[in-house]
C-alpha cells in the first residue's frame, strides 16, 4: 500500500520536472510505478492534478494549490534532516585510519578511545603502514585518514594538518653512562649496528638523509619486532623519543638522547581535499587534533 508520504513526494517531482518520465529517473523507479501513484493521489482527491501538454504534463487548478500548500513544508522537514546529518552523521558503518607503526604506541589509541566511546556502533579499522603507504591509502579513497611524517605526503590531492613534532632517540641494551644520558649522544662521533624499518619507510629516510653511515644489521616493519631484535643484542635502533617507559622496560632497553645531529619529524594527519567527507571523518579528524594538543612538547 503506497503510503501518503510517498504519494505526495512523486507529486512533487511531477510538478518539478513537469514529465512522469523524468520524474520516475529521479526517483528511481519505473514510470509505470509513478503513473499508479498519480493515480491514486488523484483518485484519493477527486480532482485531476496534472493535464497532458505536448512536452510532458501541466498542472491543473487542483495541482497548483496542492503544489502551493506541501511544497514549503516538504522542503523545510529535507533541510532540517540534512542539517541533522551535518551536524551528526552516521552513527553506524566503518571508518578507516592508516597510521605510521610508531604513533601506535604513544598517541592513536588516546586520539580514538574518546571518539569510540561516543560512537559504540562505528567499526574503526586502524591500519600501522609506512608513511609512503598512509598517504597512498588516503589518496586512493581506501583509508579515510592518515597520520604520517609529513615528509611523505607531497601530493595536492590531500590536506594536511600538523599534529606533533617528534624526536628521536637511540634505544639499545647497553646500560649508558649516566654523563652520556644527560648530555646526549653524538651519533657521528659513534660506530653503530642499527636495526630498524626497511628501506623507503621515512624513518630509515631520515637516518640517511642526516649523513649517518651506520650499517643496518637487521629490518623489521613494527616497532615490536625492532625492539626484540634490539633486546637480543642484534643492535640498537633510532625510534622516537615519545616511546613510553612501558614499552622500553618491557623489553629490558634504555634510550639515549641524541645530541648531534638533530633528528627532528613531524607527525601530521591528512585526508582527502576537494571532497565532502562523511561528518564523522571530521569528527575523527577533530579527535586527532585534540589528542595532538594534549601532548607534553
Amino acid at each position: 500500500m503506497e503510503t501518503p508520504d510517498r504519494l505526495l513526494r512523486s507529486f512533487l517531482r511531477i510538478a518539478e520536472t513537469q514529465s512522469l518520465s523524468r520524474a520516475a529517473d529521479r526517483l528511481g523507479q519505473t514510470q509505470s510505478g509513478v503513473s499508479k501513484q498519480l493515480a491514486a493521489l488523484e483518485a484519493y482527491l477527486g480532482k485531476p492534478l496534472f493535464v497532458r501538454t505536448g512536452r510532458g504534463v501541466a498542472l491543473t487548478e487542483a495541482g497548483s494549490k496542492l503544489r502551493d500548500a506541501i511544497e514549503a513544508p516538504y522542503r523545510a522537514i529535507d533541510l532540517a534532516a540534512q542539517s541533522i546529518r551535518d551536524t551528526h552523521g552516521t552513527t553506524q558503518g566503518t571508518l578507516r585510519i592508516a597510521f605510521v607503526h610508531t604513533v601506535n604506541y604513544y598517541f592513536l589509541a588516546e586520539a580514538v578511545a574518546g571518539f569510540i566511546g561516543n560512537y559504540p556502533a562505528i567499526n574503526l579499522s586502524l591500519m600501522g603502514r609506512s608513511s609512503a603507504d598512509v598517504v597512498a591509502l588516503v589518496e586512493s579513497g581506501k583509508a579515510d585518514l592518515g597520520v604520517a611524517y609529513d615528509t611523505a605526503v607531497d601530493t595536492a590531492a590531500l590536506e594536511m594538518h600538523p599534529l606533533f613534532e617528534d624526536d628521536m632517540c637511540l634505544v639499545t641494551s647497553r646500560q649508558p653512562d649516566p654523563a652520556l644520558a644527560a648530555a646526549g649522544i653524538d651519533l657521528r662521533g659513534q660506530i653503530l649496528r642499527l636495526v630498524g624499518f626497511p628501506r623507503g619507510y621515512a624513518l630509515r629516510r631520515m637516518v640517511e638523509s642526516a649523513g649517518l653511515e651506520h650499517p643496518y644489521v637487521a629490518e623489521a616493519e613494527t616497532v615490536d619486532a625492532i625492539l626484540k631484535l634490539v633486546a637480543m643484542g642484534v643492535g640498537d635502533s633510532i625510534l622516537p623519543s615519545r616511546l613510553p617507559d612501558r614499552l622500553l622496560n618491557e623489553y629490558g632497553l634504555n634510550r639515549l638522547k641524541i645530541e648531534k645531529p638533530l633528528l627532528r619529524r613531524r607527525i601530521v594527519a591528512v585526508k582527502r581535499s576537494g571532497r565532502q567527507a562523511l561528518p564523522l571523518v571530521d569528527t575523527l579528524f577533530g579527535s586527532l587534533l585534540q589528542a595532538a594538543g594534549a601532548l607534553a612538547p
